[in-house]
This record gives C-alpha cells, structure tokens and sequence, in this order.
C-alpha cells in the first residue's frame, strides 16, 4: 500500500502567506491602538464627569465660583486613590452630609450617570 504524501501548506518563505500574517499583526495592532485609546477617553471622561459632579456639589454647597473650582478638583483627586466612583459618591454624601444637604445616595447616582453621559460626549467632541 503505497501513501502519498502532499503539503497543503507552503513551508516559510515559498509563497506570499508572510501576507497573511502581516494582515494579522496588522490587526492586533490596531486593536491595541483602540484599547489604549478607548482607555484613555474612559480616563478622561471619568474625570471630566468628577469635576462636574464636584461642581454640582458645590453649587449645592453654595459655593462661589472660585471656591467650587477648588472643590472640585479635591472630587477628581479622590477618585484617583481608589478604582471605581464608590470613593467619589462617598466623599459627596459626606460632604453634603456634614453641610446639612439633603441630598440621598439615589440623587447621587443619578447625577453620576447624567453627569457621565455629557462627559462622554464633551470628550468625544473634543478629538
């Protein structure tokens, strides 16, 4: 019984599949590209929505302009010691709290999701 035996496939460099792995990292490449910079307007529009809660904050507070610029920048620092908006609602709640603010953890959240969908879209405008 007698086998025959045939490549289907070109060993390297005996036909122009190198194209077909370019196209690949080509791709990966790309990929990368979007994540970092996806990541990146993530970042940004996180902060962006950070100052304008602190400014929504403020302006609960009664602060003057200048006085909630300031607030504002101590929200976006404390969003950068811990991952995640829990360390930024807390420090609202807090804050208003210790002003004598009503202001609930549901009114919170729902200005942290507003304020999130218009940062999104000044970031994105800004490109």
């Amino acid at each position: 019984m007698s086998t025959t035996w045939s490549r289907s496939l070109p060993l390297s460099g005996e036909s122009g599949h190198d194209g077909t792995i370019a196209v690949f990292a080509n791709r990966e490449k790309a990929f990368e590209i979007k994540f970092a910079r996806d990541e990146e307007l993530k970042f940004r529009a996180t902060a962006r929505r950070n100052k304008l809660l602190g400014l929504w904050a403020a302006g609960k507070l009664g602060m003057g302009e200048p006085e909630a610029a300031d607030y504002a920048r101590t929200v976006v620092l404390a969003d950068l010691n811990r991952v995640g908006g829990r360390d930024v609602s807390a420090k609202l709640a807090a804050d208003l709290a210790d002003a004598g603010v009503p202001v609930t953890d549901d009114e919170i959240q729902v200005a942290m999701r507003d304020l999130m969908a218009r940062a999104e879209l000044e970031v994105r405008t800004e490109i």
